[in-house]
């Protein structure tokens, strides 16, 4: 008798005859087969595997943003446990959360996409330095007072009872929530402030009126939605222009970059100086603009010395090409970038959690305030909802500015963020109302139309000997470098009805709110 051994050792059965030759080639081919079946099985469980992590991605973001909203709701009803009508604070607390997300998502784009689009950052990079800069913007030079109805949008006496104000605010803050997350869906980087202002102002109406309405402030922040992006795109341009003809179209273009980057950085760090001099110590002392813009000019003016030895020693051993030039902007513009991020957490996450703060103050205290301050807890709020929305969300919108609209190097971007700074002050001293998204995307429009317009100027002029790249074909030089009209009329078109839209979402949610049983 023979006992056939199986690949463990085991003995399944045993025959009382040997094996013939067709028999074993017939157990052996029965083994092979067994093998493959056994492969096959394996590989498809490898292969559902698979799937079943890729279907699952996309529901990592939406889980860690509701665990985040979850939180901030027990926060909030541990803080407020003993007030009567916490529910309120509660599900404001909530909806904030919700706000500061889809802030994070949307708005912070804008600053961080032109450095990636660049290649000076990578886009981990970039969401890092943007999630500290933004919480250390909010916490450390954010206002501590901000207006409870935007600005005076609405009259607060108008709206005298205190269950049907905290309706209206927390109205805004849905639908300016609702609004900018829309936005972000179909790629629009829209304005975080004037959102919160169309939710306001459609709140507003619906509980007291048109009456309600200061239409002088909003023909002021209807007048920024073409006083930004054009303010921004002409400053952005006449930027590149400087560099184009000062340092890219120079024989020498090392000397010419080692006089120019450090007043460029000199430029940068005056502007931004003044701006955060104006917002950030207003905390500790009023600052009006002249001495911000004497404090500024003094720290720009060191920085512009200090940078001249820096880009002396960087620029040592580089190419007489564009390529060089590249390297010797990089850093200015991660730092303005993280600049950008810090000025952005100072100014709008205030504005964003205004709502918030406003049905805070009147749940506690039972009344209506033109102006109350901000507690720390919702500041805490707006800028880790900032922080996580930009993480989980906003790598789309950051590549849909930076590289999606036209394309963009270093020069280029810095220019963007150069614009950015200087608006704002320019803004300041003319007193005109501006958005942060509006300034940055239409530096980026700007820069792409100051390309266009160039690539064409020297074309007519017959000045294309020296630059390859205007030799290609008119169509792949079309594809390659003009601002793509596709985005700009899907921008253009979001930033109109931006007020409207977020105006008559608010008025319905209103409505349905106030008819709630109290």
């Amino acid at each position: 008798m023979t006992k056939s051994v199986d690949a463990e050792g085991e003995v399944p059965y045993a025959r009382s005859e040997p094996f013939t030759e067709g028999q074993a080639v017939s157990e052996t081919q029965n083994d092979a087969n067994h093998l493959e079946t056994l492969d096959r099985d394996l590989q498809r469980f490898s292969h559902l595997e698979t799937a079943t992590q890729y279907v699952a991605r996309p529901m990592v973001a939406p889980g860690i943003a509701l665990a985040f909203i979850v939180v901030t709701g027990l926060a909030a009803a541990v803080f407020f446990g003993a007030f009567p009508i916490n529910f309120v604070v509660i599900a404001a607390a909530v909806f904030g959360a919700y706000m500061a997300l889809n802030i994070g998502a949307n708005d912070v784009a804008n600053n961080m996409g032109p450095a990636v689009g660049a290649n000076a950052l990578t886009l981990g990079g970039a969401i890092t330095i943007a999630a500290i800069f933004e919480t250390l913007g909010a916490l450390l030079a954010g206002g501590d007072v901000v207006s409870t109805i935007s600005s005076g949008i609405i009259d607060p006496m108008t709206v005298a009872d205190a269950q049907v104000f905290i309706w209206a605010m927390m109205a805004a803050l849905i639908s300016a929530a609702l609004w900018i997350n829309l936005a972000t869906w179909i790629g629009a980087p829209v304005s975080t402030t004037h959102s919160v202002v169309g939710g306001v102002m459609g709140s507003g109406i619906a509980a007291a009126g048109l009456s309600a309405v200061n239409w002088t402030t909003m023909s002021a922040i209807a007048a920024s939605w073409v006083i930004s992006p054009v303010l921004g795109g002409v400053i952005a341009a006449l930027f590149l222009a400087l560099i184009k003809s000062r340092v890219i179209y120079r024989d020498d273009k090392i000397a010419a970059a080692r006089f120019w980057v450090p007043i460029l950085i000199g430029i940068m760090v005056g502007a931004f100086s003044t701006y955060l001099a104006l917002k950030g110590l207003s905390r500790v002392v009023k600052i009006d603009l002249g001495t911000a813009a004497t404090v500024g000019l003094v720290l720009g003016v060191i920085a512009w010395i200090v940078t001249i030895p820096l880009i002396k020693r960087q620029s040592q051993g580089l190419e007489n090409r564009n390529k060089s030039l590249k390297r010797l902007f990089g850093v200015p513009l991660v730092i303005s970038a993280a600049l950008l991020s810090f000025a952005h957490g100072a100014n709008d996450v205030a504005n964003a959690v205004g709502p918030l703060a406003a049905i805070v103050h009147a749940a506690e205290f039972g009344t209506i305030s033109a102006k109350v301050s901000i507690p720390l807890w919702v500041m805490i709020v707006g800028a880790f909802g900032i922080s996580f929305g930009l993480f989980l969300f906003g790598p789309k919108l950051i590549r849909m500015v930076g590289s999606q609209i036209t394309k963009l190097n270093p020069m280029r971007a810095y220019c963007v963020a150069l614009s950015a700074a200087v608006t704002v002050i320019v803004a300041s001293w003319l007193g005109l109302p501006v958005s942060s998204t509006h300034i940055a995307v239409g530096g980026v429009f700007g820069v792409g139309f100051f390309r266009e317009w160039d690539a064409e100027r020297r074309l007519r002029n017959n000045k294309i000997t020296t630059q390859p790249e205007l030799r290609i074909a008119p169509e792949e030089r079309r594809r390659r470098k003009l601002v793509r009209r596709s985005h700009f009329m899907t921008i253009i078109a979001a930033w109109v009805i931006t007020v409207p839209a977020a105006a008559l979402i608010s008025a319905l949610v209103f409505l349905a709110l106030n008819s709630l049983p109290v």
